[in-house]
């Protein structure tokens, strides 16, 4: 395979993730803003969607204020903003086009006819009611892409270099969810471990599908060491780290056995792998959790430079 092939392959993944990703964050953020008073919420709440997309410089550029029309305006449809859902399905499509014969026809269906009725949503006037159905519409599109690759994609090259780009993707958001919650959205005057605490660690595990897997996996309150094990530590549960982390081993893995070609990819990949094996969460968070998801992210970061440096230029 080409490397722009493959490239191309690995970036559409990543858009229709990051498209997904910023869809599940507005939603998790709506949920909070519509708390009742007497929880006791200090309003940081849209301050915190945009720290979790890792846009703050750039939406402090654009807007003075982070309200929830200009958030999700950003967030959602601005075109200026390279990592708003409008352009990640742009990127996604462009780059889907470049490599129409390496995907099946219901993965290019899915990115294309999302494209054109995204267009539609940008002409609505939108109210809070609407804008809920678009973001259903947002994840319900990654999902659609996402069972299309996996129930008609061959599983050689063009497929692995495909679920490389989710894993990666995935990997990086729930790193930054975590990391926000803990270190950003709870006001310092509000008790931890409060009803407002518990309140946004449940909104948290609904942002990212996994609160009926905390309750089949724990069968107890909501803890936040435990949502951390859970979401850092636990094979079982899809978007973990340690979950992600070992698809991109094995994906990698596959694809330097088809290339004969393995390097600084495969032993960064298993070397993140180990030390998660490796790490109770107790330790965790004796170092600091938001310490550790800070390195976490950084050496993600690091893994996706090696990857196109690798195989992708």
């Amino acid at each position: 395979m080409l490397s722009r092939t493959a490239d191309s392959l690995y970036w559409v993944s990543r858009y229709v993730e990051r498209a997904e990703y910023l869809a599940r964050i507005l939603d998790a953020t709506t949920r909070l803003t519509n708390l009742p008073s007497a929880y006791g919420g200090a309003g940081t709440e849209w301050q915190s969607a945009v720290a979790t997309a890792g846009c703050e410089d750039t939406f402090a550029k654009a807007y003075g204020e982070a309200n929830e029309r200009n958030v999700c305006d950003f967030l959602s449809f601005n075109p200026d903003n390279p990592t708003s859902i409008r352009n990640c399905f742009a990127l996604a499509r462009s780059n889907a086009r470049a490599v129409r014969t390496a995907l099946t026809s219901e993965m290019w269906d899915a990115l294309n006819g999302a494209w054109l009725e995204l267009q539609r949503f940008e002409r609505k006037r939108m109210d809070r009611e609407e804008f809920a159905r678009f973001l259903d519409w947002v994840k319900n599109v990654s999902l659609t892409f996402d069972g299309s690759a996996y129930r008609t994609m061959l599983r050689d090259d063009g497929y692995w270099f495909s679920r490389l780009g989710v894993n990666v993707e995935r990997a990086d958001n729930t790193a930054r969810i975590l990391d926000v919650k803990y270190h950003v959205l709870l006001p310092e005057t509000e008790q931890v471990g409060g009803s407002l605490d518990y309140f946004q660690w449940t909104t948290m595990l609904r942002e990212v599908s996994a609160l009926t897997a905390y309750h089949w996996v724990y069968r107890q309150a909501v803890k936040p060491v435990l949502i951390a094990d859970l979401l850092i530590l636990n094979r079982r549960m899809p978007r973990s780290l340690a979950s992600c982390y070992e698809n991109i081993s094995r994906f990698l893995d596959q694809i330097g056995d088809a290339y004969n070609r393995h390097g600084p990819a495969q032993r960064q990949a298993r070397k993140t792998l180990t030390n998660l094996a490796n790490t109770p969460i107790e330790a965790v968070f004796q170092r600091g959790l938001h310490e550790f998801i800070e390195d976490f992210i950084t050496e993600n970061n690091r893994l996706g430079n090696v990857i196109v440096e690798q195989y992708l230029q």
